[in-house]
């Protein structure tokens, strides 16, 4: 049985990525959880992975690290549909996916990952405004190319769908307005058993990571901390 090493689950965006997808399609798998932000995070990541930062699949001794690397090598690997079978939304859907890997900054940083509080709607400036439009064309342009079949971004769900799910959870945490189309496909997101799973064990953790914590009044706070 393979084992993904992942980081806090109220905070961490890229070890949800695979984790979601390996869920998703009933991979079982082992979890190792190293807190982010601690004197010997870097140290313990080390032990499994030479870029020292999580996620990381260990498959036998296979060692995999980076969340496309993972979810390519597990749809390689584990038979599962990890992409589409259409070679044209393929290949949407591996450049969507690249594009939200390197992109999204202004979204990521302002308004990082917290599973555990909920924020009022407000202007959080250009760069979010920026990032929230190319989203929502995203899911315009898939969805109405080759979503027919689902309610995710290619119609089934996908290792798309994974790497924007942490996108869509800091939409929902800030309240950002969104068109009809792009809420419906956040309320999919969201309401996968797989992701209610993610969080439901996000809200028993009591770590706090300061660096994801905004300067900002909640209206909603879902766990209780130490």
């Amino acid at each position: 049985m393979p084992t993904l090493v992942i980081a806090n689950k109220c905070y961490s965006s890229w070890s949800l990525r695979p984790w979601l997808l390996m869920k998703q399609f009933g991979i079982a798998f082992d979890e190792i959880t190293i807190p982010l932000d601690l004197p010997d995070t870097r140290e313990k990541n080390l032990k499994y992975s030479p870029a020292g930062k999580v996620p990381i699949l260990i498959d036998g001794d296979v060692t995999v690290w980076e969340s496309i690397a993972i979810m390519e090598y597990v749809g390689e690997v584990f038979g599962v549909p990890a992409w589409p079978e259409d070679r044209k939304a393929r290949a949407m859907a591996r450049s969507i996916a690249a594009e939200m890997h390197a992109g999204f900054q202004g979204l990521r940083s302002t308004c990082p990952m917290n599973l555990g509080k909920k924020f009022a709607q407000k202007d959080r400036g250009e760069a979010v405004a920026k990032d929230v439009a190319r989203f929502a064309e995203i899911v315009r342009q898939a969805r109405e190319r080759f979503g027919a079949g689902g309610p995710f971004l290619f119609g089934a769900f996908s290792a798309a769908d994974a790497m924007y799910a942490p996108l869509v959870t800091r939409l929902d945490t800030y309240s950002i307005a969104l068109d009809a189309q792009a809420r419906a496909y956040v309320d999919a997101i969201l309401s996968l058993p797989a992701f209610q799973e993610w969080r439901a064990e996000a809200l028993k953790e009591s770590w706090i990571v300061d660096a994801d914590e905004v300067d900002e009044e909640p209206i909603e706070t879902f766990r209780k901390t130490a």
